[in-house]
């Protein structure tokens, strides 16, 4: 078993309140959610109006599939309009 675990830091232009953000990041992670088969969180920075961490996690058998679907959520927030990636990591867990 494979654990796939990504902390993507985001700045969110659009947002000029906490309610904006929240509106913004809901958007954006139920949009990964429901196209990839991911956990997803806001994990930090809660109280920053123009800035988020989000944590991804994911399963899978093989690394190479956690590989692909990790670069592909990245891809996905990178031609988010709405926000921009400053920071990003990613790591596999082997079980």
């Amino acid at each position: 078993m494979v654990i796939g675990v990504c902390k993507i830091n985001l700045l969110i232009g659009e947002a000029f309140s906490l309610k904006e953000k929240r509106r913004i990041l809901k958007s954006l992670i139920e949009r990964l959610k429901s196209r990839f088969n991911a956990s997803i969180a806001e994990i930090g920075l809660n109280d920053k109006w123009q800035s988020a961490v989000i944590g991804i996690a994911c399963v899978s058998n093989e690394g190479g599939h956690i590989d692909s679907t990790l670069a592909s959520i990245i891809e996905f927030v990178e031609n988010d309009g709405r926000v921009i990636i400053t920071d990003y990591n990613t790591e596999k867990i082997y079980v």
